[in-house]
């Protein structure tokens, strides 16, 4: 599965977990737009995906997250959630 498909799966499955329609992100995108995105036939730029999470009410690092998770087997997602979240925090550390 490559990201796209992910990617897919993990905008598709928050909009549903959260009971969201994609006729409820008609302010950021259109119904046919979000449809594409969700079969994976497309990609988000990031600042799309920024509008997305907004009405998803999620971060939008968190769908990033989790379309990573996604690709790894079933038993390597907490790990795989866990080394994104170390190299972050590593990477931040070097901020000034």
């Amino acid at each position: 599965m490559n990201l796209r498909q992910s990617l897919a799966i993990a905008i598709k499955t928050v909009r549903k977990n959260k009971g969201l329609t994609q006729e409820d992100f008609g302010v950021v995108s259109s119904r046919t737009y979000l449809s594409s995105l969700e079969r994976g036939l497309k990609s988000p730029t990031v600042d799309k995906l920024e509008e997305i999470a907004r009405v998803l009410d999620v971060h939008p690092a968190a769908i990033l997250l989790m379309a990573y998770a996604i690709q790894a087997r079933p038993l390597d997602r907490a790990g795989v959630i866990e080394e994104i979240s170390k190299q972050t925090q590593n990477l931040c550390a070097n901020l000034r």
